[in-house]
C-alpha cells in the first residue's frame, strides 16, 4: 500500500496545504479543523462519491518551544479527478514494447544456442583452425562442403577437396609453428632459403561428399627417406565415421632461388623431428611410374598455357591443386 502510495505521487499532483485549506474553506470547512495524523479512506453518504482522510502528526520544534499543527483533509473523488493530470503519466506503450523486444531477442538467442547444443553434427570447426589431438602429433580440422565447392551433381570436386588437404596441412604447421617465410618453413629452412614441394601424391576417394556434409580430416607428418618428408591425411564423415578419402605424399626441399633440389640440413631435421609421428601410411606404396607422355601417346594435349597470378602461392610457383584444376579442365574439352 505504501509502495502504491508512493507511485502514485509521482504520477498524481499533489495538492498544497493552501490550496487543500481553500478547497474546504469553499465547502464550509474551517482550516483549523484538519488533523493530519494518518491515511483513512471510508465510503461517502453521496453516492459514486468517497471521502479520504489524510491524517499526519508532525510536532517541529521552533527555539525549543513545540509548534502543534492539526488538519483534517476530506475530499470528494471527483474533485480529486478534476486537479489529476494525466498528461504526466508515462507512455507505458513504448515500455511494454521495448520489454517484449528483449524477450523475442533473447528466445531467438536461445534458440540458437539449443539447435547448437541438439546438432553438434552440423557444425565445423568454429575456430577455423582445428586442433592438435593424440599428444599433439595429429592434426584434425572440420569442413562444411560449400556450395561453391560443388558440381552440377551436388558433390565436391576432388579439387575442392585437395584444397582441403592443403589448409588442414597449413594449419598443422601453424599450430606447431612452422610458418617462417612459406609454407611449412622451419627457422633454418628461412635462413638457408629453402621450401618444400611435393613430389608425389596419392589419393583414394571412397566417395564423393555432398553439398551441406561436413567431413574430419586429421592429417600428420613423419620422415620419408634421408632428404623427404611424407604427410597423410584421412578424411571422416563427421556424422557417420565413415571413410570418404585417403591421401598420402611426399615432399622435398628446393632452393627458393635457384630452384634445384636440396638435401635437408641436419639442423632442419631436428626442427621437425619432435614432430613426426611413427604411423604407417594411410595408403600403400603404389611403385608405377607414370609414362612420359607427349604429342602421340598423351590423350589430350594444349599448348600454350600460361599460368595466370592467381595460380601462383606464397611460394612464387604453381600449387599443386592448380596442377589438378588443369588437368580437370582439359578432360572436359
Amino acid at each position: 500500500m505504501v509502495a502504491a502510495v508512493a507511485a502514485s505521487s509521482s504520477f498524481y499532483q499533489v495538492p498544497t496545504s493552501s490550496s487543500s485549506a481553500s478547497a474546504k474553506a469553499s465547502r464550509g470547512v474551517p482550516p483549523n479543523s484538519l488533523d493530519v495524523r494518518g491515511i483513512v479512506a471510508k465510503a461517502a453518504s453521496s453516492p459514486g462519491g468517497m471521502q479520504v482522510k489524510a491524517n499526519a502528526r508532525a510536532i517541529p520544534k521552533i527555539n525549543d518551544t513545540k509548534v502543534g499543527l492539526q488538519t483534517d483533509v476530506e475530499e470528494d473523488a471527483a474533485s480529486t479527478a478534476q486537479r489529476t493530470s494525466y498528461d504526466q503519466l508515462p507512455d507505458w506503450s513504448m515500455l511494454l514494447a521495448a520489454i517484449r523486444t528483449i524477450f523475442l531477442a533473447a528466445e531467438k538467442q536461445w534458440t540458437l544456442l539449443d539447435s547448437k547444443t541438439r546438432r553438434p553434427d552440423t557444425l565445423a570447426d568454429a575456430s577455423g583452425v582445428g586442433k592438435l589431438v593424440e599428444n599433439g602429433l595429429v592434426h584434425r580440422q572440420n569442413f562444411s562442403i560449400r556450395s561453391y565447392e560443388i558440381g552440377a551433381d551436388q558433390k565436391a570436386s576432388i579439387e575442392a577437396l585437395m584444397n582441403h588437404f592443403q589448409e588442414t596441412s597449413l594449419n598443422h604447421c601453424k599450430c606447431i609453428g612452422l610458418m617462417h617465410g612459406g609454407f611449412g618453413c622451419t627457422p633454418e629452412m628461412t635462413r638457408r632459403n629453402l621450401i618444400w614441394v611435393v613430389t608425389k601424391m596419392l589419393v583414394h576417394v571412397e566417395r564423393y561428399p555432398l553439398w551441406g556434409d561436413v567431413v574430419q580430416i586429421n592429417t600428420w607428418i613423419s620422415s620419408s627417406g634421408k632428404n623427404g618428408m611424407q604427410r597423410d591425411w584421412h578424411v571422416h564423415d563427421r556424422q557417420t565415421g565413415l571413410t570418404i578419402m585417403r591421401g598420402t605424399s611426399v615432399w622435398v626441399m628446393i632452393n627458393k632461388h635457384t630452384r634445384r633440389l636440396s638435401k635437408m640440413p641436419e639442423e632442419v631435421r631436428a626442427e621437425l623431428a619432435p614432430f613426426f609421428a611413427e604411423r604407417d601410411a594411410v595408403l600403400d606404396e603404389d611403385s608405377r611410374k607414370l609414362p612420359k607422355l607427349d604429342d602421340d601417346s598423351a590423350g589430350y594435349v594444349r599448348r600454350g598455357l600460361t599460368p595466370h597470378w592467381n595460380d601462383l602461392d606464397v611460394n612464387q610457383h604453381v600449387n599443386n591443386v592448380k596442377y589438378v584444376g588443369w588437368i580437370l579442365e582439359l578432360c572436359q574439352m
